[in-house]
Formats: structure tokens, C-alpha cells, sequence
């Protein structure tokens, strides 16, 4: 009996400082001025605002995609012409 509460204690310690660890390690990906000044609150705030960031697109990227498409579509279209000019099908 006498044994088994400083291991309940060190399995306390450990289970406690593994959680803190975490802690840290969302605030230094999400960014370490969140996880300083914010706290709990503001990271949390930080991970759902980088998530959504994440999924969702910019009007700068959706451009950029739509000329990549036009670009590709137009390059095949000329391989199409050039087939076309030797006698071959698209």
C-alpha cells in the first residue's frame, strides 16, 4: 500500500506534465506570441483560426488556379491543332 502511492504520485506527475507539454507544443506550431500572451483561451482561438485558414481559399489562390487550368487547357488545345495538322486524332 505504502508502495503504491508514490507511484501514483510519479504516474500523477507524468500524465500532468505530458498535458503541459502539449500545450506548448500547439502554441509553438500555431505561433509562440499566442501561446504567451493568450493563454488557454487564445490558443485554442489560434489552432480553429489556423484550421479554417487552412481549409479555405484565398481570391489570390483561386485566381492563380483558374489561370493554371486556362494555361493547361490552352497548351492542350494547341497539342490537339498540331495532331490535327499531321493527320492524327486528339
Amino acid at each position: 500500500m505504502t508502495r503504491s502511492i508514490p507511484r501514483l504520485a510519479a504516474l500523477s506527475a507524468i500524465l500532468a506534465g505530458s498535458l503541459m507539454l502539449q500545450g506548448c507544443l500547439v502554441g509553438a506550431v500555431v505561433g509562440g506570441t499566442a501561446a504567451v500572451i493568450g493563454g488557454t483561451a487564445k490558443v485554442a482561438g489560434s489552432v480553429v483560426g489556423a484550421g479554417f485558414d487552412a481549409v479555405t481559399t484565398s481570391d489570390e489562390e483561386t485566381k492563380a488556379k483558374r489561370e493554371r487550368e486556362q494555361r493547361d487547357y490552352e497548351r492542350e488545345q494547341r497539342r490537339c491543332e498540331q495532331r490535327q495538322a499531321r493527320g492524327r486524332r486528339c
